[in-house]
């Protein structure tokens, strides 16, 4: 067991390795136009159809396309560390459609995983006559793997995760009304915002936020903005000071999170969270809580991620080259050959 959860280990920081060049680079190109335009007063380049903040707002939407990657890049290199390069499409489809369907980190993970072990089944298990080997990784494997997750995230999870969505939102917005204290909402949801980081129960709440400000209910969308922000400068003031506990790349990537917490990009918590979502979701949940429960609530969900993440995780952590094959089950041979 200790050999598979240690393989699966290395796969997903095979992804994370890919991944965080995306979630920097595009974080970064939407910071830069945001601050120039925080100097000047101006937090949205939407009223602007011409001239220099119109130009400033287009570059700004080139570097939320970047940051709207993330999931398809984590999913596509998972597969590929464990499925090589017939696993890619897959993968790059599954993670796209966790970003478009709500489905966030989590959705991407499935993603990945499954399209990378079928297409590892299908090279190991699958054969044809030597003429038609080169249809194999062309054709059969992608294939085969883009069908299952088509049908594990397409049908099988879709539908599930939508009503999840759906019914999260309907309850934000009953609470919101029926006075419910502001603390016990703030508690829900900062910690629904510090859960799935863009999955649907996150989405939810930023969605209900949203929905109750456009009817001039505005704690909600207070509450949840506090999270956003907090989460990845929590992992900021991590990597600053308890840089022994993190490897070179999430030193990096927790430079750039100071720029996305003040801009509110939850995605950059995701590259720290994957290293360990068993003890960094709660923790995420809990500083999402507790930090939108108080007024000083983005100093209080900063520091407890801050300084409980490193203690709880040791994120130097480096990807495993072990990949076992179990040769003991029985090939199936296809032969085209006349």
């Amino acid at each position: 067991m200790k050999k598979i959860l240690a393989e699966w280990k290395g796969y997903l920081m095979s992804g994370i390795s890919y991944m965080l060049p995306v979630v920097i680079g595009g974080s970064l190109v939407v910071a830069v136009p945001k601050l120039i335009g925080l100097c000047f007063g101006i937090t949205s380049f939407d009223a602007y159809k011409t001239g220099f903040w119109f130009y400033m707002g287009q570059i700004e939407a080139v570097g939320w396309i970047g940051v709207g990657l993330v999931n398809l890049v984590l999913a596509g290199y998972i597969a590929y560390a464990i499925g090589d390069k017939p696993a890619l499409a897959a993968g790059f489809i599954g993670g796209s459609l966790a970003s478009s369907s709500n489905m966030g980190f989590l959705g991407a993970l499935v993603a990945g995983f499954a399209a990378g072990y079928t297409a590892r089944w299908c090279h190991n298990k699958l054969h044809v006559g030597e003429k038609f080997e080169s249809i194999m990784p062309l054709v059969v494997v992608p294939l085969l793997s883009t069908m299952v997750v088509a049908i594990l995230m397409g049908v099988i999870l879709k539908q599930p995760l939508t009503w999840i969505n759906v019914s999260l939102v309907a309850w934000i917005k009953q609470m919101s009304t029926s006075g419910v204290s502001a603390i016990t909402l703030a508690v829900i949801m900062g910690a629904m915002i510090g859960s799935d980081l863009g999955g649907p129960v996150n989405k939810a709440a930023w969605m209900a936020g949203n929905v109750l400000l456009a009817e001039k209910i505005y704690t909600p969308a207070m509450i949840v903005n506090v999270a956003i922000a907090g989460i990845p400068l929590g992992y900021a003031f991590a990597t600053t000071f308890f840089k022994h506990r993190f490897s070179d790349e999430l030193l990096d990537a927790g430079l750039s999170d100071w720029f996305m917490g003040f801009i509110g990009i939850t995605e950059g918590a995701i590259p720290f969270t994957l290293v360990n979502p068993l003890k960094l979701i709660p923790i995420n949940m809990i500083a999402g809580a507790a930090g939108s429960a108080y007024l000083i609530g983005l100093i209080v969900c900063a520091a407890i991620i801050g300084v409980l993440a490193p203690l709880a995780v040791d994120f130097n952590q480096t990807q495993s080259e072990e990949q076992v094959t179990d040769d003991n089950e029985d090939d199936i041979n296809i032969n085209f050959e006349a």
